[in-house]
């Protein structure tokens, strides 16, 4: 072998070698410290006082379609955190699907240990209805007291308990 590809070789196993050892850092980092849970409303907020004008100055049909179709009278418009680490964060809901779990990219992102990264979704049905199903988590979704195994309609007010994490619906 000649002496470039042996010092080519040793380079390459250095490379390599470095980029184990900050790779295992960086897990023990995450490890010690947890993942680090950022505030989303907020920036999301900022872009909202623009939209919430125009929709106030339009008709209530053009309201009601814009807020995403059927508005029932006693639906709830919020998903407020009330027990864990997130207490006091609310998400408003729009008709979209809102997931939970300890992933980055989840809607509510839980710096819980007993939840999952993928823990639960709740999304709306046809009628209108909030759905909360669990996705296969470890630890498993509550609806007050009851374990979730299937996907279950929420009562406005109900509790959802992810570990320490309790979630409710309100208006």
């Amino acid at each position: 072998m000649s002496e470039l590809t042996l010092t080519v070789m040793r380079l390459g196993f250095l490379a390599v070698l470095w980029l184990f050892v900050i790779v295992a850092v960086q897990v023990i980092r995450s490890d010690l410290f947890g993942t680090r849970v950022t505030q989303r409303g907020s920036r999301r907020e900022a872009g909202r006082p623009q939209q919430a004008a125009r929709q106030q100055s339009a008709p209530p049909q053009q309201r009601q379609q814009a807020a995403g179709g059927r508005q029932r009278r006693n639906a709830p418009s919020k998903l407020v955190v009330t027990e864990g680490t997130l207490t006091g964060t609310t998400v408003a809901l729009q008709g979209q699907t809102i997931t939970l779990g300890r992933a980055h990219d989840s809607t509510i992102v839980l710096d819980d240990d007993y939840a999952s990264s993928r823990h639960a979704r709740i999304y709306p049905d046809r009628d209108g209805q909030w759905i909360v199903e669990d996705l296969g988590s470890t630890n498993g979704t509550y609806l007050d007291r009851t374990r979730l195994t299937t996907p279950t309609p929420i009562p406005l007010g109900a509790p959802i308990r992810i570990g320490k994490t309790v979630i409710e619906l309100r208006k």
